[in-house]
């Protein structure tokens, strides 16, 4: 689906006819532009105006855009020679400084790998804790670099060695015996890459030049994905899961520890509450652990999740430590300022692939949290709260997430939709895979457990007619089935006819209630499933691999509405296809000037993959997954949502090779934007000897002409240091103007 500017407009000044940003009560005890998002009409007037001169000059990235100021007559010439920087690339006037890489202390640990997520919680000015997620491993650089960067080494040539001469390349090392050396050498790795994930606090000041220090506090601390096997730093949890996690047996494997939990992995994104408290969501949990489970809700045997590698990832690691599967996947709560913290499951917000979480706390209403499940075929949630939020601010808040109720989505093709209760009362009604790109859907199996893949009508009609509640899927006591609804929360919303969607990664919350989603990609997928066609789709009605961002709006702008009201703001793609010059957006942030920050996420191949011609060797198009190597490296952009450049998009950088960069978040008084640089030279490693290429790629100009263009690529990344030879490291930095004025 694309979107014209001109409806951007229409639609950002519409939804019952409140402008954008102009619902939110203005407090009479705060400066009427000290605030996001604040006011009347005569103050939305200010922002437009003010937001109409963006406080930066956009860089020139590899692509045309409406936005460069170059006319489509001239841009064939201005982008025919293009040379790729290894580099973290930001508008003149703005610096950026490394806080803190992998390998770096953290209190009795290190600073993991492939930081995502960050937030700052300030306990005073130019002072406070940052949080970051630590997401997975990426193989390749984290092997080249682990003896030099942690200094000690590890069996991987050994365990390399067996894995290529194991059947299909995967080991079941649940199943060998402890004495057999391979046992042994497999479970080092395991534990370095699980120390490498989960989440770190670290504290932080502003120097007097505007430079953000760590300043090493008490509070300084890492949660891995093995605390507690060790350290008895478990993890805890809260909700009806509970009640699963504390079956000694069951129908599938329990590992015998209750409510507590061994440690966090594959932390994503996440969101920060009014009260100071820090989410974090496990995404994409089942590289590590099964992610099936049985009508119970206990997991399948450790045995299931074999280990195995790829060029970029690391599966089955925690198989050898027999952690539970039911136990990952959550939103994770921690408290960076309580150094005992070690973190919260809250299971009401359901188990799937989290990505992201928006928070919305009003006083006087119930507590709501959306997030959602970063699957090609995942579902948009939302968790309402059985009890009141009295004052945003109150720590006590944490407790409304013991008890409530956790929602699904349902898209309608006319711009409405609806909340699906996951509750066991539920009717089961399953969507029609006509409707679905891929024409597979995945149902709980029963009474085997675990998954099977609809690829007909006539299963789902049989397991319609065989099921008619979400009950009747698992068994148990009623707080136990609702336990086990949640643990298997994406299918359970399959079976009940939630919208499958187009990989929702961020949830971004603006202050007048109404919320933005990232869909990155509307792309099918024959393992996981495909988007609902009739939502997700392009302007000639197919899959459409670039993405979009929705607004949703609830009824009466009620948190706690069952219906809303939804439109696509901007879409992804080339400007000549109606795109805004982006693709796969992912994380964003919103300003105090109204402005929507996003980070783009792209597979780590296909960036700068040559496309000399936009046609194969079978003189058939391109695929869009390879056409996105037109697009560069990542990159943020800045799109404002008032003044005359509404809904435009600007680019204001681009990361360094190979990586993603991710978690964009902005210090109180916006001088400062906080961000993650992920795993740069994921696919390639170390770049050596300064290596690069010249490649060709079939380019257009904004209004649609062709031309050729020569692109010159680094291989593989130094960054951060940028110094020859040297190993890539993902960091966080933060970018600021050299001026230290606001950006």
């Amino acid at each position: 689906m694309t979107i014209k500017r001109r409806d951007f407009l229409t639609f950002l000044g519409g939804m019952g006819g409140a402008m954008l940003f102009d619902a939110v009560p203005r407090n009479p005890n705060i400066p009427r532009f000290s605030m996001p998002f604040m006011g009347s009409e005569s103050s939305n007037q200010a922002f437009a105006a003010n937001s109409s001169q963006l406080s930066f000059k956009p860089i020139k990235g590899v692509m045309p855009l409406v936005t460069d100021a170059i006319a489509p007559s001239r841009q064939s010439q201005a982008y025919k020679n293009v040379e790729v920087v290894d580099d973290l690339v930001l508008p003149e006037g703005f610096v950026y400084d490394v806080i803190a890489a992998w390998g770096d202390r953290v209190g009795d640990s290190r600073f993991g790998y492939n930081n995502d997520y960050l937030s700052l919680v300030e306990t005073s000015n130019n002072e406070g804790y940052l949080t970051v997620n630590f997401e997975y491993i990426s193989r390749t650089p984290w092997e080249q670099a682990y003896e030099k960067v942690i200094g000690k080494s590890l069996p991987f040539k050994e365990v390399d060695a067996a894995l290529k001469a194991a059947d299909k390349q995967e080991i079941d090392v649940w199943s060998l015996a402890d004495s057999d050396p391979l046992k042994s050498q497999i479970a080092l790795i395991a534990k370095e890459a699980l120390t490498d994930v989960g989440i770190g606090v670290i504290s932080v000041r502003r120097n007097p030049d505007g430079k953000w220090v760590r300043t090493n506090s008490s509070a300084d601390r890492r949660i891995t994905g093995l605390s507690g096997l060790e350290d008895g730093r478990y993890l805890k949890s809260t909700g009806p899961a509970v009640a699963i996690f504390r079956k000694e047996k069951g129908l599938g494997y329990t590992d015998q520890l209750g409510d507590r939990i061994i440690g966090t992995f594959h932390n994503c994104a996440g969101g920060t509450s009014p009260w100071g408290t820090v989410f974090s969501a496990e995404e994409n949990y089942q590289e590590f652990v099964p992610e099936a489970v049985m009508a119970d809700g206990t997991s399948l045997s450790p045995s299931k999740k074999k280990f195995s590698q790829d060029n970029v990832d690391l599966f089955g690691v925690a198989s050898v430590f027999g952690l539970a599967g039911n136990k990952y996947g959550w939103m994770v709560e921690i408290d960076p300022a309580n150094p005992n913290d070690y973190g919260t499951k809250h299971t009401w917000l359901g188990r799937f692939r989290h990505e992201a979480v928006g928070i919305r706390a009003e006083a006087g209403k119930p507590l709501v949290f959306y997030s959602g499940c970063d699957r090609r075929g995942g579902h948009l949630y939302k968790f309402v709260s059985t009890g009141i939020v009295k004052d945003p601010k109150d720590k006590a808040n944490s407790k409304l997430l013991e008890s409530g109720m956790l929602y699904a989505a349902k898209f309608n093709a006319d711009g409405s939709g609806s909340w699906i209760a996951l509750k066991t009362s539920t009717a089961i009604n399953p969507h029609k895979l006509d409707v679905l790109g891929g024409k597979m859907l995945p149902l709980p199996q029963r009474p085997e457990g675990g998954v099977f893949k609809a690829t007909k009508e006539e299963e789902i009609a049989e397991f319609k007619s065989k099921f008619k509640t979400l009950g009747d899927l698992y068994t148990g006591s009623d707080r136990e089935k609702q336990g086990a609804i949640l643990i298997d929360a994406h299918y359970a919303a399959n079976a009940v006819g939630a919208t499958c969607t187009a990989r929702p990664e961020d949830t971004e919350i603006a202050p007048d209630g109404s919320l933005f989603i990232a869909f990155t990609s509307g792309s099918t997928s024959s393992s996981d499933g495909s988007p609902d066609l009739r939502i997700f789709k392009g302007a000639d009605g197919k899959a459409y691999e670039y993405g979009w961002i929705m607004r949703l709006n609830e009824d009466a702008n009620k948190p706690e509405a069952m219906n809303f009201k939804w439109s696509m703001v901007a879409t992804g793609g080339e400007p000549a296809e109606g795109g805004l010059g982006f693709t796969n957006p992912d994380n964003l942030a919103i300003d105090r000037g109204g402005n929507i920050w996003m980070v783009t996420d792209i597979s780590s191949d296909k960036y700068n993959l040559a496309i000399p011609n936009r046609k194969d060797k079978s003189d058939k198009p391109v695929s869009q997954s390879n056409l996105r190597g037109l697009y560069g490296n990542s990159s943020i952009w800045v799109m404002p949502t008032s003044g005359k450049d509404m809904g435009k998009a600007y680019l204001f950088g681009f990361g360094p090779m190979e990586c993603e960069t991710t978690g964009p978040f902005f210090s109180r008084d916006q001088q400062t934007l906080f961000l993650s640089v992920q795993h740069p030279g994921e696919v390639t490693g170390v770049r050596k000897d300064m290596a690069f290429e010249s490649r060709k790629f079939a380019m257009r100009t904004t209004n649609g002409k062709e031309f050729m263009q020569t692109r010159k690529v680094p291989i593989g990344s130094n960054w951060p240091s940028r110094k020859p030879n040297d190993s890539p490291k993902p960091a966080v930095v933060a970018i600021r103007k050299i001026d230290n004025t606001a950006i």
